[in-house]
């Protein structure tokens, strides 16, 4: 059984997004989380390594990917999520509608909760390993005018059940807020 990780509280989204739409990368998400829930993920990372070790071809020569967070701020930590198009995760509204249009600014600066589950991976070379962040489920609160798009293994009910229901963005009577930042500190994420 996997561990899915659920934000209690909503995470706010940093740089460049592409939840409800690709990117000509593909599907993304990053996220601002606390140290509480890197804590958690670090603790399980060794669990996750130590299964993936086993499967090596010649663990000596082994690469180790780094992690998928990383430190931004004392304590405050990026979490990155990428996935294809039959990956998608569900993306809901506060009420546990899905969001089906892929023009909602799911942009940096809106907030979300996430379900997402941490797993060990071998790359085909069988030298090169690590632990990736699949989500399973996108919960919008609030969206951000700005610009990307977001869906995983749980249907919509089952993300729905996941988070339960909140006040805020609903896929029908959304409350988009305004960005406040000024556009000489935007920064293009690439």
């Amino acid at each position: 059984m996997r561990n899915i990780h659920i934000t209690k509280e909503p995470v706010t989204l940093t740089g460049y997004q592409a939840v409800l739409r690709p990117s000509k990368f593909g599907y993304s998400l990053k996220a601002l989380v606390d140290s509480k829930l890197v804590d958690e993920l670090e603790t399980e990372r060794e669990d996750c390594l130590k299964w993936a070790e086993s499967k090596l071809k010649n663990p000596k020569r082994a690469t180790l990917k780094p992690t998928p967070w990383e430190e931004v701020d004392d304590g405050k930590y990026i979490v990155k999520f990428s996935w294809a198009e039959d990956k998608k995760p569900p993306v809901v509204d506060t009420e546990g509608t899905p969001i089906t249009n892929t023009d909602t600014p799911v942009y940096e600066g809106s907030k979300v909760k996430i379900g997402f589950i941490q797993k060990p991976y071998i790359l085909r070379d069988g030298v090169t390993y690590g632990t990736s962040l699949k989500l399973s489920g996108i919960q919008v609160v609030s969206v951000q005018t700005g610009a990307g798009v977001d869906t995983g293994d749980l249907d919509e009910a089952g993300v729905a059940e996941l988070f339960g229901t909140t006040a805020g963005y609903k896929a029908d009577d959304p409350n988009v807020t305004p960005d406040t930042t000024p556009s000489s500190v935007e920064e293009d994420d690439f």
